[in-house]
């Protein structure tokens, strides 16, 4: 028969298909063994309403031939086949689909499902293949129909020698070029692993001829190489078994062999949604970060597949990024997806997905927090930094749903707690939430400004990564308990007398505090006396919204220079420390100038701040031990 042309007109056309709508020439092997399962659920359909035809699982399969030699890979079905009339609309019609046309005039019922939506999968075969030959026997008919096309430049139908129904599809594998390695889709091993990836749930078996080596009998150490027929498909996946049915270790086993990480999870959970929308997921809290996990190279993303066809590897739309960490996989039957099946469409279908499944990771993690409290916190160890993260970012837009799950440690016993704990055991009087911040806890229980707090027995949260006194600014409260830094100006615990008296002194030594903001300059906003401190002679503390441990943090980062916090240096008036500053001001100008600028720079170094000027530092030390 002569060569027709392709009724969608123009070579263009099937260019555009096979060159651009496909990220991966591998994907044609998904497409295939899609349509090839798709003719078997058509022929299940109809023996569904046909008393004539009897629907046996075991006569339906698809077999996979790889044929190095004559540079062939064939793909057979025993599926419904397709007539002449049938081979010239779904073939000769680009993007035209007979799955789609199928589904629509015969409303299949709930659980059999038609993967073909828009006709274009079967013509990815040219992105491998210089030639396609589809040999073709239909359902009920004498006569069996070949199909053959070189690409864009049209195909030909001609009679066939075909005796069984169902559909076989040859490739002509094109030849290697220096781009292209084409050798691979003749490779048993590499197909083997593109099915597993693709389509390994697939329902029916898929068998590949995989070619394999033995011992010859009679002969030492001489082995022979066969070829033997093996279902490399699981068929049923995992999400679609009754949980029932489950154990622990069944789910374990399937992380392992998904490869979601090398360590072992610490939680799962398995969702099976009905209703107007279906979908069936399973995610995995994991113990440890990945080892790109804090990088930018790392994607984040839940595998997604449609109708057990894997469609994405990662796709990043179901899980927002405070749950990035989250592994784990998306299967529905009511996706909308674009023509390639390789991105989706934004639509409200997957916001919902991505709603509840945000809701469920949640759910999951309060249930280890406090049910599985050493576990929670072996993940926390690997992903708390990602939860603050997730509070700052976008503005503190969820800082309501994030704020339960976050974890510090605590100045009593060291250990960590949550707000909640902390909040159940805060003493009557006390208004606030009190923090304290440093580069470690060791640290941090040195500083002078936790003495009066840690006298009344307040207990204090200590952050010790350069994100957490963000994260805290954003919340502000947590459940109108308002935090406060230890180094506030103001820790809202200081009595009527005490704020009388120390008013008292700063009149009484006005032209002392003075002279000293006026030799310290813009270093600092005031000084002015203390009662917070205990033991120590002197402390900074923070007049603003950025603080000092803010500042350092800030000022690590690029283009931002100079950014300072509202220092304030307070003085212990009980301190002999201050005794000596009284006495030098009466004394020397230039020993009270003395006195003040190495009290200012052991606040300075208390904080672990850098000292402005080292040599003037030391030179002064010299002057005192004159």
């Amino acid at each position: 028969m002569a060569k027709k042309q392709f009724k969608s007109e123009s070579k263009r056309l099937l260019d555009l298909m096979i060159h651009s709508i496909y990220t991966h020439k591998e994907i044609f092997i998904r497409e295939l063994i899609s349509n090839a399962s798709d003719a078997m659920d058509k022929l299940y359909y109809k023996s569904l309403s046909s008393k004539e035809l009897n629907f046996d699982q075991e006569d339906y399969y698809i077999q996979v031939i790889p044929n190095k030699e004559d540079r062939t890979l064939t793909i057979i079905d025993t599926g419904i086949g397709m007539n002449k009339e049938e081979l010239e609309n779904n073939l000769g019609t680009i993007a035209k689909s007979g799955s789609l046309a199928f589904k629509e005039e015969n409303q299949p019922q709930d659980g059999i499902d038609i993967i073909g939506q828009f006709g274009v999968g079967f013509y990815s075969s040219f992105m491998v293949a210089e030639e396609v030959t589809v040999k073709t026997k239909a359902l009920g008919e004498e006569s069996s129909w070949n199909w053959t096309s070189q690409g864009s430049d049209g195909y030909s139908i001609n009679p066939g020698s075909k005796e069984s129904t169902g559909t076989e599809i040859v490739l002509n594998i094109k030849e290697n070029t220096e781009e292209e390695n084409y050798d691979q889709y003749l490779d048993p091993y590499y197909l083997k692993g593109l099915i597993k990836k693709y389509s390994d749930f697939i329902r029916y078996p898929i068998k590949l001829l995989m070619t394999k080596s033995r011992l010859k009998e009679g002969e030492d150490q001489q082995f022979e190489e066969y070829q033997e027929e093996e279902t490399v498909n699981s068929m049923v996946p995992i999400w679609r078994k009754n949980k029932n049915e489950l154990t622990n270790e069944d789910y374990e086993n399937f992380y392992q062999e998904k490869h979601y990480g090398y360590d072992k999870p610490l939680s799962h959970a398995h969702i099976s949604v009905e209703g107007a929308f279906r979908y069936n997921a399973i995610f995995y809290i994991p113990e440890k970060a990945s080892y790109d996990y804090y990088t930018k190279e790392f994607e984040k993303g839940l595998e997604l597949y449609s109708s057990g066809v894997l469609i994405m590897h990662r796709a990043p739309e179901l899980l927002p990024d405070h749950f990035s960490f989250v592994k784990g996989l998306v299967d529905s039957e009511d996706l909308s997806l674009n023509i390639s099946r390789e991105m989706l469409q934004q639509d409200r279908q997957l916001k919902l997905i991505a709603k509840n499944i945000e809701k469920q990771i949640k759910k999951e993690l309060l249930n280890l927090l406090n049910n599985k409290r050493e576990d929670y916190e072996k993940f926390y160890d690997s992903f708390g930094r990602q939860l603050k993260y997730g509070v700052y970012a976008d503005f503190g837009q969820n800082k309501d749903l994030l704020a339960e799950l976050l974890l510090f440690k605590s100045s009593k016993e060291g250990l960590l707690i949550s707000f909640d704990e902390y909040l159940g055991r805060m003493k009557e009087e006390q208004k606030f939430i009190y923090y304290a911040t440093g580069e470690s806890t060791a640290k941090i229980e040195k500083l002078p400004q936790a003495e009066l707090l840690q006298e009344k027995g307040y207990e204090i949260l200590y952050l010790t990564e350069d994100i957490d006194e963000f994260a805290l600014k954003v919340m502000n409260n947590y459940k109108e308990k308002e935090f406060k830094n230890i180094s506030s100006q103001d820790l809202g615990i200081e009595d009527l007398d005490q704020k009388e008296e120390l008013k008292e002194e700063l009149e009484k030594n006005q032209d002392l505090y003075q002279e000293m903001k006026e030799i310290l300059g813009d270093k600092i906003l005031e000084v002015k006396p203390s009662r917070r401190l205990k033991k120590h002679p002197v402390c900074l503390t923070s007049g603003g919204d950025i603080s000092i441990e803010m500042e350092k943090v800030l000022n690590q980062m690029p283009n931002n220079e100079g950014i300072k916090a509202d220092k304030i240096l307070e003085i212990n008036i009980e301190h002999p420390a201050f005794k000596a500053l009284e006495q030098a001001k009466t004394v020397s100008k230039e020993e009270f100038s003395l006195y003040t600028k190495l009290l200012y720079d052991q606040a300075l170094l208390i904080e672990g701040l850098p000292i402005e000027d080292p040599v003037e530092f030391a030179d002064n030390i010299w002057k005192l031990l004159k």
